[in-house]
C-alpha cells in the first residue's frame, strides 16, 4: 500500500472521521468556488431582474447550499469508504459525481457570470439529469449516498422552476 490511490482507497476504512471531513471540505470548497459567479451578477446584474413571486430572499441561498454540498460531501464518503471492495462502481461513481459537479458549477457561471438566464435553463436541465446519473451511481454502491442526495435533487427541481421564471420574466 505505497501508492497514493491505494492510501486514498483505504483512508476512509483507517481514518472515517478524517476521511468524512475530507470529502465534506472538498465538496464545499469547490462548491464554493461557484459564488465567484454569483457575487459578480448578483449586485449589478440579478438586482435589476423581474423577480418570480415564488423567489426566496437572497439570504437563503447560502445556508441552502452550505447544507447541500454537505450532504454531497457526506454522500461521496460513503462512496469513497467502499473503494476497496467496488473499486470499478466506485471509480464510475466518482466520475460522474466529477462531471455534474462540473455542471453545478457551471449553471453559476452561465446564469451569473454570462447573465445568460436561457442558457442557464438548459444547464440547469443537464445538471438536473445529471444529478438523477450521479444517485443512480452513487445507488450501484451505498443506497444511504443516493439518498442524501435526494434534497439536492429537490432544490435543483426548484431552481430549475426559479430559473424558467426568471425566463419568461425578463
Amino acid at each position: 500500500m505505497s501508492t497514493l490511490g491505494a492510501r486514498l482507497s483505504s483512508l476512509p476504512r483507517a481514518r472515517p472521521l478524517v476521511a468524512l471531513a475530507v470529502a465534506v471540505l472538498a465538496v464545499e470548497v469547490v462548491g464554493a468556488s461557484g459564488a465567484v459567479f454569483t457575487a459578480q451578477g448578483l449586485t449589478d446584474w440579478y438586482a435589476t431582474l423581474q423577480r418570480p413571486a415564488l423567489a426566496p430572499p437572497n439570504w437563503v441561498f447560502g445556508p441552502v447550499w452550505t447544507t447541500l454540498f454537505a450532504l454531497m460531501g457526506g454522500a461521496l464518503w460513503l462512496v469513497w469508504r467502499r473503494a476497496e471492495e467496488l473499486p470499478r462502481a466506485v471509480r464510475l461513481a466518482a466520475a460522474v459525481f466529477a462531471v455534474h459537479f462540473v455542471f453545478n458549477l457551471g449553471w453559476s457561471a452561465v446564469f451569473f457570470g454570462l447573465q445568460r438566464i436561457g442558457l442557464g435553463l438548459a444547464t440547469i436541465a443537464v445538471l438536473w439529469v445529471l444529478i438523477l446519473a450521479t444517485m443512480w451511481a452513487f445507488g450501484r454502491v451505498d443506497r444511504r449516498a443516493a439518498a442524501l442526495l435526494v434534497p439536492y435533487l429537490l432544490w435543483v427541481s426548484f431552481a430549475a422552476v426559479l430559473n424558467y421564471r426568471f425566463w419568461v420574466l425578463n
